[in-house]
């Protein structure tokens, strides 16, 4: 795993130390990515300088320096990533009775630059199994390739400023080069609003775009033409096809096809020259990864869990469990409050642009426990949104039967009979009912739930009932000045009808947009801060390409998700150990906004703070504030997502020399 960086300048006459200079202090953002080796390649006839940091996992020697030169001298690249297959693609290409390559070590660099000799780029991109962002030069053709895996799990940034085309792996080294120039898209703005992220291929900056999952992108050297990112590979027409070629057998064989997928995805992902490990929550997906990779080891493997002192937030006990009946190495790590809300200061700088998942807190956390004893760590991520898993998988489709028939105005009244009672009086009932209830019916923060849910019940269908389910701000465009949504896979007109059920269109939705922009971001910035290198077995397009035949009887089944997924966990871990309700990664947001929070927040969101600063309407932000800490709403969601755009902010408004420092610092 590392950090990659560069620029083609078109005006082609600078040379080559000041080309070099550039790209080595873009680099130098990125050391947290990359703290054991750095490098930079440039050709000033060119015009192209390539920078790297290298966090060394494979071939911890000098034989895997980049940027690398392929064998043939026509390649150059600089690669963030693993090819978890590469040692296949090393057979296939010694084998060959063509031109064997030699290799001077055992890097998956040096294979990925081979395929390249053998196969050209474009070609090679659909015989790779792995995650990766790469840059790679064509000296031949004078033409620069940016590839992105075929889910997201890897970033990449790009960009014209000026006759400078940029990239790079986080903003901070684009912010580096002389020619960025930071303004803020405030059409990006509006959408974070809404999502808590901002949805590729947008970024909070004007001119800048994330490449897509699945994507590669030609830029010849000498033009600005040819920039529009093209697909290798689609989760669209991998489900497409998955509908129409469904799996056709028992549930026993099917069970067993996806343990052997799954086994053999968690076995390419533990081969590593450093100590490697798991997180471990004692949820359904992080105990299937850590029950198979635990079968395929010789000793106890590492793993790791953080707990809290909330019961409610408190997922330790329930992990450590489950890492007994396995047998392997466990370490929790108990933080208290003050110890999670030292991470936010952090925040800005770790993800670059606005980022308002509160559970990047814990997961900042947990890696940072788990880099004290391994580089390397496996994660359930990915599971819900392959099998399954969401609540809103669960339960919308058999909500919209139920109240799909009752018109619209009389829903209406239902939504503002649950809203008329508090956050806070829903959630005591619920605790004092809680001995009585089924397993199945208990949620955390069931009070936000209900309110949540009063909001989407009048809605007019299935489409928009969902949009609402994963929208924070419901009109961001009247929060923020002189912004307006652009379009996106949710709310481009005709989206909904992709899938033939709703909950598959759900499901392939929530694995473009939320998979890749909320979740995997979250993952990548936060262990990469410590750099620790996540491995996600869930996401191998194998395991991604047969769930998307499994018929949605065996993902949802008898009100409970991952149906499938689960009979593999029961094979290994106690149904007992790991049955229990849906709760994810997270904090006590809501109390600490109105506790230890408060004042911090005040600051940010103060009035004339945000009238001067002249991105927010003031009234509906400070409506909301007044609202949460009194207690009459749970606003926890939407006053977070202005406090991380707040902090943002204020961080992007130091001088660069001290956005570097405080990036290296993270780690």
């Amino acid at each position: 795993m590392c950090g990659i960086t560069g620029f083609i300048d078109l005006r082609r006459g600078t040379p080559n130390d000041a080309l070099r200079a550039t790209a080595q202090r873009m680099a130098d953002t990125l050391r947290h990515r990359g703290p054991d080796d750095a490098g930079v390649w440039v050709d000033a006839a060119a015009g192209i300088a390539l920078g790297h940091r290298r966090l060394s996992i494979l071939d911890v020697s000098a034989a895997g320096h980049q940027p690398m030169i392929s064998e043939s001298g026509r390649y150059v690249i600089t690669y963030n990533g693993e090819i978890y297959n590469f040692q296949e693609l090393r057979h296939e290409l010694e084998g060959s009775s063509r031109q064997r390559p030699t290799f001077s070590g055992h890097s998956d660099t040096e294979v990925l630059l081979a395929c390249f000799d053998r196969w050209g780029v474009e070609a090679s991109l659909p015989r790779l199994n792995g995650m990766f962002a790469f840059a790679v030069w064509d000296r031949q053709e004078h033409a620069l390739h940016l590839c992105r895996d075929r889910m997201g799990e890897k970033p990449l940034y790009y960009g014209w400023m000026a006759n400078v085309f940029l990239f790079g792996s986080e903003l901070k080294a684009l912010r580096a080069c002389p020619e960025f120039r930071a303004e803020v898209n405030r059409d990006a703005l509006a959408l974070y609003l809404r999502h808590n992220c901002i949805p590729a291929p947008h970024s909070i900056y004007q001119g800048i775009y994330k490449l897509l999952p699945g994507r590669y992108l030609r830029l010849a050297g000498d033009t600005r033409m040819g920039t529009a990112p093209v697909p290798y590979w689609s989760l669209k027409e991998a489900v497409e096809r998955g509908v129409g070629e469904p799996f056709r057998c028992t549930e026993q064989e099917a069970t067993k096809q996806l343990e052997t997928l799954l086994r053999d995805a968690v076995k390419i992902r533990m081969v590593s020259d450093v100590p490697l490990g798991t997180f471990l929550s004692g949820g359904v997906d992080s105990s299937t990864v850590t029950a198979l990779m635990q079968s395929q080891s010789a000793r106890p493997i590492r793993t790791f869990s953080i707990g809290v002192c909330d019961i409610e937030y408190n997922e330790a006990v329930d992990a450590a469990a489950v890492a007994r009946h396995l047998g392997t190495q466990h370490t929790e790590l108990y933080v208290n409050p003050a110890e999670a809300m030292a991470v936010i200061p952090k925040l800005p700088t770790m993800y670059d642009e606005p980022f308002a998942d509160s559970s990047q807190i814990p997961t900042f956390l947990i890696s940072q426990l788990a880099r004290r004893d391994v580089t390397v760590g496996l994660s359930g991520d990915g599971g819900d949104e392959i099998f399954g898993g969401y609540n809103r998988h669960v339960w919308s489709d058999q909500l919209w039967k139920t109240i799909g028939w009752i018109p619209r105005s009389a829903r209406r009244v239902a939504a503002a009979a649950l809203t008329s009672f508090r956050v806070q009086s829903w959630e005591s009932f619920f605790r004092m009912v809680d001995p009585i209830l089924p397993a199945k019916m208990k949620h955390r923060t069931p009070g936000y739930k209900l309110h949540k849910l009063a909001g989407v019940l009048g809605l007019q269908d299935r489409a928009a009932m969902y949009f609402g389910l994963v929208s924070h701000w419901i009109d961001p465009a009247s929060v923020v000045i002189g912004g307006r949504e652009p379009a996106t896979a949710l709310n481009t007109s005709g989206a909904w009808k992709i899938q033939p059920s709703s909950i598959q269109e759900m499901m392939f939705l929530d694995a473009v947009t939320y998979l890749p922009d909320d979740i995997l971001t979250k993952v990548d910035r936060a262990s990469m801060a410590v750099s620790l290198e996540a491995r996600v077995p869930f996401l191998d397009h194998r395991v991604v390409e047969f769930a998307s035949r499994i018929p949605v009887s065996m993902k949802i089944r008898n009100a409970q998700g991952k149906w499938l997924l689960r009979q593999v966990l029961y094979r290994h871990v106690p149904r007992e150990l790991v049955d229990r309700p849906k709760s994810g990664f997270g904090i006590p947001l809501a109390a600490w906004l109105r506790g230890p929070l408060r004042d911090w927040a005040q600051s940010l969101l103060d009035e004339r703070r945000l009238r001067d600063d002249g991105f927010f309407h003031p009234q509906p932000i400070r409506e909301k504030w007044e609202e949460h800490i009194s207690g009459k709403m749970n606003w926890q969601y939407h006053i977070w997502d202005v406090l991380m755009f707040q902090a943002w902010l204020e961080s992007s408004r130091q001088p660069q020399s001290q956005v570097e420092t405080s990036a290296v610092g993270v780690s």
